[in-house]
């Protein structure tokens, strides 16, 4: 029986993170890697290593990040539009926070961090499950317009991340200018 590796270590998911930051994903070696983390390559094999094991851990942790981000937003008082709005809000704050990585990743790897593998072409749903409840209870309390809370979600979200980056980086928004524009976006187009 194969046993999974013990996760890699704070420094070196860190030293992956800002070396994918600097160079970007394709050009993220191990080598780089490894210096940005302060260790030998020989750590990052005995760690067992590999690009593919960083992304994925990157992801686990990218995950787990977003499940503590949009928390408060669940269990907030007030209808399903106000705390969808607080979600959106909060899914701002997120990608502020993680706006270098998030520029830094390339198509596939970006894809492999975000979308469901299974032909869909939904976002995962470790991302959406949070603001498709959100949108179920909208639709419930009749705050938010009956949708397709799987499809809405991943509009949603991605309306949120990739919007609000672009407008922070490319066209130079401050995160509250971007932020406010995006949420109040998204929520015209569900509010009944």
């Amino acid at each position: 029986m194969l046993t999974e590796p013990p996760r890699l270590d704070a420094a070196i998911l860190n030293g992956a993170r800002r070396a994918i930051e600097e160079f970007g994903w394709a050009d993220a070696t191990l080598e780089r890697i490894a210096r940005a983390a302060g260790v030998s390559r020989m750590t990052l094999h005995r760690a067992q290593a590999s690009k593919q094991r960083v992304m994925e851990e990157l992801s686990r942790g990218f995950e787990e990040e977003h499940r503590a981000a949009l928390w408060p937003a669940l269990t907030a008082e007030g209808d399903a539009r106000a705390r969808l709005e607080l979600a959106l809000g909060l899914e701002c704050e997120l990608a502020e926070r993680n706006l270098a990585l998030l520029a830094a990743l390339d198509a596939q790897a970006h894809s492999f961090v975000f979308h469901e593998q299974d032909g869909t072409g939904l976002s995962r749903d470790a991302y959406t499950q949070p603001i498709q409840r959100l949108l179920r209870d909208g639709a419930s309390d009749g705050s938010l317009r009956s949708t397709d809370a799987a499809e809405t979600a991943t509009i949603l979200f991605n309306m949120v991340g990739l919007t609000y980056r672009h407008l922070r980086l490319g066209h130079n928004w401050t995160p509250e200018r971007a932020r406010r524009g995006v949420v109040a976006a998204c929520l015209a187009g569900i509010v009944p």
